[in-house]
């Protein structure tokens, strides 16, 4: 299928959900790297291509578009002609499949990303700001659990884009914040499932860091350890 795409991306939650998409859809694409720790996302070009200097964007020719979710939308109403990972616009199975995309767009990547924030990257100790949106992480991972109770996947019987978007931000869950998926084995299963997928082990690799999960264990641990090593007067 011809396309003309660069993906603008890093290893992130969100960034990975770009990347699998395009994997998951066979498409051609460039990718350029834009390591986040050196605020690159912030330079002047850059917000040419996404003006809230967040990753991951794509240009497609001369289209940009921004936002992880509009970049899924995007990627499937124009190049999913077959329907391999979405479900045709205007049918009951497309608006479920929406619903539950603004569900990890709106509530799971939000508070999960707070709860990252505060875990991991706060300049000070926050009892309160841990656990309510760890607390608040797991309320949406009991929600996700309910439903893969009742459905093999999020929009219904097929794997949609979806199922990529929440899945990249709960696989992260247990390195990150030591959240017990078996807590959740309906959820535990389809994310065990969905990671087996040759598309998503491709998608979760771009860019290429040469980081493996030895090394993102060690960084999430030694980022908890800091968290807790402040003092009682540091927290809020």
């Amino acid at each position: 299928m011809s396309s003309n795409i660069t993906l603008y991306t890093w290893p992130t939650p969100n960034g990975v959900k770009a990347s699998i998409t395009l994997e998951e859809l066979g498409l051609p694409y460039k990718t350029e790297g834009i390591d986040i720790t050196s605020n690159r996302q912030k330079e002047d070009w850059f917000l040419k291509i996404n003006p809230n200097g967040r990753i991951p964007a794509i240009t497609d020719g001369s289209q940009r578009v921004f936002e992880s979710g509009s970049i899924m939308l995007y990627l499937a109403d124009k190049y999913d002609t077959d329907r391999k990972i979405s479900y045709a616009p205007g049918t009951p199975e497309y608006i479920e499949q929406v619903s539950w995309l603004m569900f990890q767009m709106g509530g799971l990547g939000p508070m999960q990303g707070q709860a990252n924030h505060f875990r991991l990257f706060a300049g000070a100790h926050s009892d309160y700001g841990i656990k309510r949106y760890i607390d608040e992480t797991k309320r949406l991972y009991s929600v996700l659990e309910s439903r893969l109770k009742e459905s093999p996947y999020l929009a219904g019987s097929k794997y949609t884009i979806a199922d990529i978007a929440n899945f990249s931000w709960v696989r992260s869950g247990p390195g990150a914040l030591e959240i017990d998926l078996s807590e959740f084995p309906a959820l535990k299963k389809w994310v065990d499932e969905i990671e087996q997928r040759p598309a998503v082990q491709k998608g979760l690799d771009v860019p290429h860091t040469g980081s493996t999960a030895e090394d993102r264990e060690k960084f999430f641990k030694n980022a908890r350890a800091k968290i807790d090593s402040m003092t009682n007067s540091d927290k809020h």
